[in-house]
């Protein structure tokens, strides 16, 4: 388009660089530039350290500090190489499964799995490893080499090739040796501290470990390399699953008996947060139940955004009421399949919820989420997220610490307040509830599986899990393709330790009415069946 090249023209590239800031938009870029003349992040640092930020209309001290925030953030992500060269789980994941299914179909392949970060399914990738074993390694490589996805070959050996695909994402692909197949798995499989660690008990115990095999010092004869399963047994081990590989326990644990078995997708039994076009989702109501029936649930949740989220289409109470008659014909036309009418309420800026009482008891749950005012003292977003909590209508908080994944840290938030108020939690009877714990509250702490935030993070999830806390799962979908990124919360909640018995919605349909059938104060139950 000829505009959209005028405009590239006469535009100083600085400005778009502005733009990449968190938090800084076009109304503050355009201001900086035409009340201060700031077209580079070199001048607009400068115009932060001179003050001259805090001055401009609408501005203030807070907001000059922010944008500071905001630059030294972009600085750490380049530093790390998570913008430029880094790339989220739920874009590397599939590309990775894309090569390995078409390398699959060589017959000169005898074995092949990733490995590296992605077998870890750490939420951000650099690159991505893949091991082969086969009878004919050039043969391989050529074909690896010659997918249409490769954009450019940086290297080409009969047992390592490197090519860069779309998404200047880096593949390199390894030919191993058929006993050396699990050494090399586990080698490349890392994580760098954990092998590390598995290396100092190997010396220990008499024995060396790298990418071809577990040796015997006194010896150097090979006695475990063929499975993965054979190195960490030899040493006395249970096996560990990759996503544990992080040296945070799970040596220790696996010495004592005490690995977690951790979830897995067929555990879920529905997905909990989605929208359909009644807000923001490209697909309707049925359209996202069928394709979840599809995928073996039981149940899902439809969530669309609440009034005051007005660019998401948030519903307004007449259409509220008109969206549940809506699930109530589908609940009673799906066979064996439950669609519990949920919403994601926003919390307003005083912690209250979007809606009021008399229209959160027509739901079956609620999720409250905040979209606004990221910016907050810790103090008073760590009080509007209490405030809803204790919301007797309010089940879930989700995403809850904000982040985007790349783009935006997560809230200033006191989590131990949080956390704390989630234990208060309505507890089985007879089994008492920690001392000095708030009045019940019935209110979890979601996993998003959306791929820009598995938000909570594995981190936080540990700690949820040493409070005997359990989470939900969503994935936000907004269109029926999104409901597999399951898959990538399942995985972040495998790196959180997480069992079956930690997430909630592991239950089956009745099991979950039975917890969310009424308010702690007894005056809600289900009523869309």
């Amino acid at each position: 388009m000829s505009y959209y090249e005028h405009l590239i023209k006469n535009t100083p590239a600085g400005l778009l660089k502005i733009l990449e800031i968190p938090e800084v938009g076009p109304k503050t870029v355009k201001l900086l530039y035409e009340k201060l003349k700031i077209d580079s992040i070199p001048k607009l640092k400068k115009a932060i350290k001179d003050k001259k930020i805090r001055v401009l209309p609408g501005m203030g001290e807070k907001t000059e500090e922010n944008i500071k925030k905001g630059i030294e953030f972009l600085s750490a992500l380049a530093g790390t190489g998570s913008r430029s060269k880094r790339m989220l789980l739920g874009a590397a994941y599939p590309l990775a499964m894309a090569i390995i299914d078409a390398l699959k179909k060589l017959p000169d392949i005898e074995r092949i799995s990733q490995a590296g970060s992605l077998r870890r399914m750490k939420e951000t990738i650099g690159d991505i490893d893949i091991l082969v074993t086969s009878t004919s390694p050039k043969k391989v490589m050529k074909a690896f080499t010659s997918l249409p996805m490769v954009t450019k070959i940086n290297n080409f050996g009969e047992t390592k090739s490197s090519v860069i695909m779309e998404g200047k994402l880096q593949v390199d692909l390894r030919v191993v040796e058929p006993d050396s197949f699990g050494a090399a798995l586990q080698y490349f499989t890392g994580s760098k501290e954990h092998n590390i660690k598995l290396r100092e008990m190997a010396s220990e115990k008499g024995y060396k470990i790298n990418e071809y095999g577990l040796f015997r010092l006194k010896d150097n004869k090979k006695v475990a390399g063929k499975e993965e399963k054979e190195i960490y047994n030899t040493l006395g081990l249970d096996y560990m699953p990759p996503e544990l590989r992080e040296a945070r326990g799970e040596i220790e644990a696996s010495l004592n008996k005490k690995l977690p078995h951790l979830l897995e997708q067929k555990d879920i039994k529905g997905d909990l947060h989605m929208h359909s076009d009644w807000s923001d989702g490209h697909d309707s109501i049925e359209e996202m139940a069928r394709a979840a029936m599809a995928l073996g649930y039981e149940y899902i949740g439809i969530t669309d955004h609440s009034r005051s989220l007005k660019v998401a289409n948030g519903l307004s109470i007449s259409e509220v009421k008109k969206q549940l008659e809506e699930i109530k014909v589908l609940n009673r036309r799906l066979k064996g399949f439950r669609i519990l009418a949920g919403c994601e309420a926003d919390i307003l800026g005083n912690g209250k919820i979007d809606y009021p009482d008399e229209v959160l008891r027509l739901y079956d749950f609620v999720i409250a989420s905040i979209h606004t005012g990221f910016k907050q003292e810790k103090e008073k977003l760590t009080k509007r997220i209490v405030t809803a909590m204790r919301n007797p209508y309010v089940n879930i908080i989700a995403h809850p610490t904000g982040r985007l994944l790349a783009k935006r840290e997560p809230y200033a938030l006191d989590f131990e307040a949080v956390f704390k108020e989630a234990m208060a939690i309505p507890t089985p009877e007879g089994v008492a509830r920690p001392k000095g714990m708030a009045s019940p509250t019935g209110t979890y702490l979601e996993l998003n599986a959306f791929p820009d935030r598995l938000d909570l993070s594995d981190i936080y999830l540990r700690r949820l899990k040493e409070l005997g806390l359990k989470v939900t799962l969503g994935t936000d979908a907004h269109n029926t393709i999104h409901l597999k990124m399951m898959l990538y919360g399942v995985a972040t909640a495998r790196r959180g330790w997480l069992e079956k018995k930690d997430v909630l919605n592991t239950l089956g349909v009745e099991e979950l009415i039975k917890v969310w059938g009424c308010s702690s104060t007894g005056e809600r139950c289900v009523r869309n069946a």
